[in-house]
């Protein structure tokens, strides 16, 4: 009976590095004058801190089962705006010289639809023109895009969520 209350567990993905290598050349490709050492380091912090929120929250898969978990006692955290806060106040604190973060959210209100994400823009830049990270979309495994490509979602600026308005 556990077992079904539980689902499948997700075990925190090692990240392959051909991964860190995309991120790492998207990340790259907002400005010319961005580091490749301060790339990279972004890179990997993103990947490390979602294995370590993974195991944190205990995940399960599918992500909607895991919301199902959480919203009925069985597990603590792992909505979509824990993972997108947990991250965004994580790199927020690492303070990096070229890059900025900031929340976003889909279908805001929308009980079963709402969703949440950090995006990363160049220091200055434009939400419109960042890249999403989503770790809860795949149960724990990085998904990331440009904010435009993203056409599963319309994406607002959750500025009243804590970080600053562009």
């Amino acid at each position: 009976m556990s077992f079904f209350l539980t689902g499948c567990v997700v075990t925190a993905p090692l990240t392959p590095q051909t991964n860190v290598t995309q991120l790492f050349t998207l990340l790259q490709s907002l400005d010319e004058n961005i580091s490749q050492d301060e790339a990279m380091k972004l890179s990997r912090d993103i990947f490390e801190h979602t294995e370590k929120l993974t195991k944190e929250f205990n995940m399960t898969s599918p992500p909607l089962w895991h919301n199902f978990l959480v919203n009925a006692g069985i597990r603590e955290k792992g909505l979509c705006y824990h993972w997108s806060d947990a991250l965004y106040v994580y790199l927020s604190k690492k303070q990096y010289r070229s890059f900025d973060f900031h929340l976003m959210g889909a279908d805001i209100g929308k009980y079963f639809l709402e969703h949440n994400v950090v995006v990363v823009v160049v220091k200055g830049g434009k939400i419109e023109d960042g890249i999403i990270i989503d770790p809860w979309r795949n149960s724990g495994k990085v998904y990331f895009s440009k904010v435009r490509e993203d056409t599963k979602y319309l994406w607002k600026h959750r500025a009243n969520r804590g970080c600053k308005r562009q």
